[in-house]
């Protein structure tokens, strides 16, 4: 059962951005996942690729796929229609550990459709919210068209101690807030950065300056958590596609502490 898909069935299509959609997935037995972790969702016949569920790992009956139309296999998913069937292995890897983050303030860092990963591990800190002190989130996009989730970004704000912050690379007639890149928004944080947990997920780029951001800032490098997934494959540390210095993404990871990885060289290529 390891390699072998099981079947699941497209309930909802959900179009995020001109690029962008989330796929509602329902599978034939209940499905559960850990935040952070990855599954290989297979459309039969033509291929396979990884991705990270966007939804509440609470929710076991369906669950959603948040994915960006970048080549062969996503422009084969970006087709599909409800009622069409596709095939999932997993999960695999390891998520976020939500239980060391208990009684701490946490800060969020998204770029582009790397806020699908944060959007489970954000779902899994508000069914807990009354665990940690402040969660603090900021997020980018290139321009206001390229925000995922618009339709319920601002009800995140109904818990008191949950802060947001918005940008985008370009801003149009109706944008009326941030302009610049997400490292733009990480000026006078409302928490205490030497004591705080801070999660990343993005573009590599992003990924990279947002960290030496966040060092710069004060967060200890044991705090800070990374979603490397770019380069996984397999899913099951045999391709080697995804080789991290003496880790294996798919297998160690895909979420690491800084702390573990910063002296890897190229670990942003």
């Amino acid at each position: 059962m390891l390699y072998t898909p099981w079947e699941v069935k497209v309930t909802k299509v959900i179009e995020e951005t001109p690029t962008i959609k989330t796929f509602v997935l329902k599978p034939e037995r209940n499905f559960s996942f850990k935040t952070g972790q990855f599954v290989e969702l297979t459309y039969p016949g033509k291929g396979e690729a990884p991705f990270t569920p966007s939804s509440d790992p609470n929710v076991k009956d369906e669950f959603e796929i948040t994915i960006m139309n970048v080549g062969r296999v996503t422009s084969l998913f970006h087709k599909l229609s409800s009622g069409e069937k596709l095939g999932v292995r997993g999960p695999y890897g390891n998520g976020y550990p939500v239980d060391s983050f208990v009684n701490k303030e946490i800060l969020i860092v998204g770029g582009g459709v790397g806020l699908a990963p944060l959007r489970s591990l954000i779902f899994t800190l508000f069914s807990r919210i009354e665990q940690f002190k402040k969660i603090v989130i900021c997020y980018g996009a290139r321009t206001p068209q390229d925000i995922v989730y618009k339709y319920q970004i601002e009800s995140w704000l109904k818990f008191k101690n949950v802060h947001l912050r918005l940008t985008v690379d370009r801003g149009d007639e109706n944008w009326r807030g941030n302009v610049g890149v997400v490292t733009t928004i990480l000026n006078d944080l409302p928490l205490l950065t030497k004591q705080a947990v801070g999660v990343v997920c993005g573009p590599p780029i992003m990924m990279k300056f947002t960290t030496l951001r966040l060092l710069e800032l004060g967060f200890l490098p044991e705090n800070i958590y990374l979603s490397m997934e770019k380069n996984m494959s397999c899913g099951l540390g045999k391709c080697g596609h995804c080789r991290l210095g003496k880790y294996y993404v798919c297998k160690d990871g895909p979420v690491f502490r800084f702390a573990d990885i910063n002296e890897i060289e190229d670990i942003w290529d």
